[in-house]
């Protein structure tokens, strides 16, 4: 290269310089967003579904407990769950007696609450309607790879009301949702009931439960404990900002319910709240908020805060959150570690009670087997 060529080629690498200084300073690649599994439960609510009310408050925490055993290349997914009532003639006619109780939601206190206030009462039990309406009115992810599920419950004739089946089949088919109908009765008189045109939307299944079924609660040696490590997790809790008073006093409240209606259930709530991907509080939680942004330290207004945490420094806040979380993160691997144990105790437990008898169909069991079943063509592993 002449001396002429070399003056060239350093004249062009000094003129690329500050193209080159500024893309080192761009902002790095926006992360993928997580994958995610969307489920709706549309439940039935006229008079004689008091049972399947009941089933549905106790299998809550284990569903979210199945779901958050998935994973799938992408890491662990996000869990979003929706809840309707239909079937109640107090809720709007013209809307087909649908009602929304909540729509996607990660706030497990709130949908286990809103479960819990759920009551029966007359009325005319529209199944197209209320499936057609879900399919419509949530945001349903349209990422590949989304887990995407009604589950409807009832046990009336499936097509009760003006709007076709074909329709409300249509509309969550055009979203690939799968549409999974849990008839409440025997299974010959389901399909009589036409519970089993669900299947035709493509992806979903028919099967029946015995909604009058006692709930299981097998007392297990780990459950004492369980609930221990879980008076002791509240106590990491950290409120602030304007919901963060209502929503603590709402996690212990959740926690009294589902005791009091069943401890199996109350045990699985208390391993889901030791999943981190599954229970997370950062809108008001001070502790969940500072993993996922240490800045907060600084602007959470002091006066929302406990009252005798609102005269701390914004260092000894900070002292006082790392401690929380170092005693989170313990009491998460001793429960994960007890939860496994029970399971492991109760899968015993079970296989020697039941001998020769079959265990009767629940929603718990039946939701379960299902969700094992349907997020692997989604591209989920359950671990």
């Amino acid at each position: 290269m002449t001396p002429k060529h070399k003056l060239l080629a350093a004249a062009a690498f000094i003129a690329l310089v500050p193209s080159l200084l500024a893309f080192r300073k761009t902002d790095p690649l926006p992360k993928p967003a997580p994958p995610r599994i969307q489920v709706a439960l549309l439940l039935d609510v006229s008079n004689s579904m008091d049972g399947l009310i009941d089933q549905a408050k106790a299998q809550l925490w284990n569903m979210v407990d199945v779901l958050g055993r998935a994973k799938c290349e992408r890491g662990a997914p996000q869990i979003e769950i929706a809840l309707y009532a239909y079937g109640r003639m107090s809720n709007d006619k013209t809307a087909g007696y649908v009602k929304q109780i909540s729509p996607f939601s990660s706030n497990l206190d709130s949908l286990s609450n809103a479960l819990f206030r759920l009551t029966t009462n007359g009325g005319e039990e529209y199944c197209p309607q209320v499936i057609y309406t879900a399919a419509q009115d949530l945001p349903w992810d349209t990422t590949g790879g989304t887990y995407r599920a009604i589950f409807i419950a009832g046990n009336e004739s499936f097509r009760q009301g003006t709007l076709e089946w074909t329709r409300a089949c249509a509309a969550a088919a055009a979203k690939n949702i799968a549409v999974n109908t849990i008839f409440c009765g025997d299974r010959a008189t389901g399909i009589s009931l036409h519970w089993n045109l669900g299947g035709e939307c493509g992806t979903g299944s028919y099967t029946h439960i015995n909604d009058k079924a006692r709930i299981e609660d097998i007392p297990t040696p780990y459950d004492s404990a369980l609930f221990t490590l879980n008076d002791r997790f509240n106590f990491t809790q950290i409120s602030y900002g304007a919901p963060g008073a209502a929503a603590s006093v709402q996690v212990r409240e959740v926690d009294r319910m589902n005791y009091a209606h069943n401890r199996a259930a109350a045990a699985k709530r208390v391993a889901v709240k030791g999943n981190k991907t599954l229970y997370r509080n950062s809108s008001w939680d001070l502790v969940d908020a500072y993993e996922d942004d240490s800045t907060i330290i600084t602007r959470a207004d002091r006066s929302t805060l406990p009252d005798s945490l609102r005269s701390k420094t914004p260092a000894q806040l900070k002292v006082l959150v790392q401690k929380k979380q170092r005693e989170r993160e313990q009491l998460r691997t001793q429960v994960t570690q007890l939860s496994r144990q029970r399971d492991a105790w109760l899968a015993e437990e079970r296989r020697r009670r039941a001998g020769a008898r079959q265990a009767e169909a629940t929603l718990e069991s039946e939701m379960e087997k299902i969700l094992k079943q349907q997020v692997q063509r989604a591209g989920y592993r359950i671990e």
